[in-house]
């Protein structure tokens, strides 16, 4: 495989923050899993993204390893006669920086005694310096979270596919049509217009099922007055968008659903409008639950001040996730918070799963939602901490409402936000 710019600048950019001087590391691609009692069948093969960022390959079983004296070697599995047989697989010489895997274990020895940090997923039989492997894993986080013009490049034609497969679908929204029906137009359309794969389980939920957070879609008929909730998107050469929309089944919102659903908008809009360099996501996440808090307030659903009312985390009844999390590499990438620094003992931040300040050229989504889910609304805990904070009568006429979600891949800049899938409409 040819040197690939963008590789050698992923690589110098993890060596300078790593900062190493005898600990040498090695990274995991990750193999084929076997699925049971299926002979030789595998599941679809997905490379670790600690691997894929600095290599660039899918080869399952492949190691890259670095050493600070003399750089990166990625140890590639040689093609077996088997995938020739089944898979069509083509053997290639190892290109510049590769190496044949079976020269792997002897590059270990050579370096036996040393520190070794184990990223991405472990090779059998190595031993990993925990520590220093933690320790590894935060810096190059660090490293992964803005994207490279490649990245970005990727990531936006995965938002095509992705617009064009909400594009497809929306003519399709009306009663009687079945949620898999949907899912199977949607995800065709993203195949048509260039995905290599959708980026996540697909999630169509209608009326009662839009408030099951992930939603696997089945043979349930959309029915006249409900809604519609659509979390889904494309995948293009590891990169990916995730969009949620939420749309009234026979094309008209009730007066309630309006209500509702314009409070979830208007918080959307909200948060990505803060969505600048330097601001904590901690505070993306309380000021989108006080805005969406105020809005039930608003409409009588919650009783008093929204801030407190966060406080005491009435507001998860109704809105039981995070604003959104960094997306790029995987609809999960390079989550977590800045090494060292303590999580928030604040109670609406305790599900936090990304905890730092955004940098330009980060992408995250954001996605506020409000939700009607029997499983928290009828908790006796939960009702009794919250008696007098909810009209719990208005509350169980709307158990069947499902739920509105609206989300976004908001890239930071140095300047104004840019909404990359303000291509799918809202309205």
């Amino acid at each position: 495989m040819p040197p690939k710019p963008y590789l050698d600048r992923r690589r110098a950019a993890a060596a300078a923050r790593w900062e190493l001087r005898d600990e040498v590391v090695v990274i995991g691609a990750g193999d084929l899993l076997g699925k049971p009692g299926r002979g030789d069948q595998k599941y679809p093969f997905h490379v670790h993204p600690e691997y894929f960022y600095l290599a660039d390959r899918l080869r399952p079983g492949s190691v890259l390893a670095f050493d600070p004296a003399e750089g990166w070697t990625d140890f590639v599995p040689e093609v077996t006669e088997d995938e020739r047989v089944w898979e069509g697989a083509v053997p290639a010489d190892p290109g510049p920086g590769e190496a044949p895997h079976a020269e792997l274990d002897g590059w270990l020895s050579a370096r036996s005694g040393r520190p070794l940090a184990v990223l991405g997923a472990p090779p059998a039989g190595v031993e990993a310096d925990e520590e220093l492997t933690e320790r590894l894993r935060g810096l190059l986080s660090m490293v992964r979270r803005p994207k490279d013009d490649e990245e970005l490049a990727r990531m936006r034609a995965a938002v095509r596919a992705t617009e064009a497969g909400y594009a497809a679908l929306r003519p399709l929204i009306r009663p009687g049509v079945t949620e898999r029906a949907l899912q199977v137009e949607l995800e065709a359309a993203f195949f048509r217009a260039g995905a290599d794969a959708t980026a996540y389980g697909t999630i169509v939920g209608s009326g009662p099922n839009a408030a099951v957070l992930h939603f696997e879609p089945g043979a349930r008929a959309l029915r006249a007055g409900e809604l519609l909730l659509i979390d889904a998107g494309a995948e293009v050469g590891g990169y990916v968008a995730d969009v949620s929309r939420t749309y009234p089944v026979d094309g008209r919102f009730t007066p309630e659903q309006q209500a509702l659903y314009d409070v979830v908008l208007a918080a959307e809009e909200a948060s990505i409008a803060r969505c600048r360099a330097g601001t904590e996501v901690r505070d993306l996440h309380l000021a989108a639950a006080v805005d969406l808090t105020r809005g039930l307030v608003e409409l009588g659903l919650l009783r008093g001040d929204p801030e407190s009312l966060v406080e005491q985390e009435a507001h998860s009844l109704f809105f039981p996730h995070g604003i959104g999390h960094l997306v790029g590499l995987g609809v999960r990438d390079a989550a977590g918070g800045v090494p060292g620094r303590k999580p928030s003992e604040h109670p609406a931040l305790k599900k936090l799963r990304t905890d730092l300040p955004l940098e330009p050229g980060m992408a995250i989504t954001i996605e506020p939602g409000i939700y009607f889910i029997p499983a928290l609304l009828d908790d006796p805990a939960r009702r009794e901490r919250h008696r007098d904070q909810v009209d719990w009568d208005r509350v169980e006429r709307l158990r069947d409402f499902g739920g509105i979600r609206i989300e976004d891949d908001v890239l930071v800049t140095a300047g104004d936000p840019e909404i990359l899938t303000a291509g799918i409409p809202k309205r």
